[in-house]
């Protein structure tokens, strides 16, 4: 039975949603921030389950995934069909059927027929704020217009890599037709959805009890992670990106063949 994914179940109530952003899963554990072992992966969406059931207040949790890691569609495709769950994933979609690691196009169709719902991730995952206007039609354009030929279907949603985006940016989105940008604001959202939407990057050291105390009503944890967000956005301006990314993946420990350090640098 397919578990209710709208805020229907609550009416009356003034809820919010949560999407938390995924990236890589493992079986076994990482030191690299960014990536979840997949049975804490299990807990958490299985706490999503419990809290989307709860007749109570607190924020409603959705899940997203980005740049179309292989363990997408090995671990967690399955762990959500089994509870009649689904997702949205962004797809870096020059990578697909180029880059070791990540899904190609017999994967994505896949993913797309069992329901889950697909958004592009830009072409090369390169960080938009460093793209001069021409380089929109790559990035933007050629991404959407492949993933709808490549998968039959209409693409109008899009992550911006490294969470980086300013007011050109967010133009040359609505400009490519896209009509949601998920961001890496750590934000709630009311349940009918801007034209950008926050999202709360998950590390690997979360726990579910952790992420069930965030999900509580009257928890400030949302609040003070987005000071933090804050904090940092202005280190990026003082230090500059190439630096920040730097400091970033060694702070995240992260892993020297996962390409750039700006794609999860946000």
């Amino acid at each position: 039975m397919r578990v209710e994914s709208s805020l229907e179940v609550r009416t009356g109530q003034a809820l919010q949603k949560l999407h938390f952003l995924y990236h890589e899963l493992r079986p076994q554990r990482s030191d690299y921030s960014y990536v979840l072992k997949t049975d804490e992966f299990d807990k958490q969406i299985d706490l999503f389950m419990q809290m989307r059931k709860s007749a109570g207040p607190g924020l409603w949790p959705e899940v997203t995934f980005d740049d179309g890691h292989i363990s997408n569609f090995d671990y967690a495709l399955p762990a959500l069909l089994s509870r009649g769950l689904s997702a949205r994933f962004f797809i870096t979609v020059g990578w697909s059927g180029q880059k070791p690691g990540y899904m190609g196009w017999r994967e994505l169709r896949a993913l797309h027929e069992s329901g889950q719902l697909i958004g592009a991730h830009g072409w090369s995952h390169a960080l938009l704020t460093r793209c001069a206007p021409g380089d929109f039609d790559v990035e933007l354009r050629k991404a959407k217009s492949v993933l709808e030929d490549k998968l039959g279907t209409s693409i109008t949603t899009m992550s911006l890599p490294g969470g980086r985006y300013n007011r050109q940016v967010l133009a040359a989105c609505r400009e490519a037709g896209y009509t949601q940008v998920y961001t890496s604001v750590p934000r709630a959202e009311h349940e009918s959805l801007g034209f950008t939407v926050g999202r709360l990057n998950v590390r690997g050291d979360w726990s579910a009890d952790w992420i069930k105390n965030l999900l509580q009503p009257g928890s400030h944890v949302l609040a003070k992670m987005a000071r933090h967000y804050r904090i940092k956005a202005v280190a990026k301006t003082v230090v500059g990106d190439r630096l920040y990314e730097k400091l970033w993946a060694l702070l995240n420990r992260k892993e020297p063949d996962d390409g750039d350090a700006g794609d999860y640098a946000a």
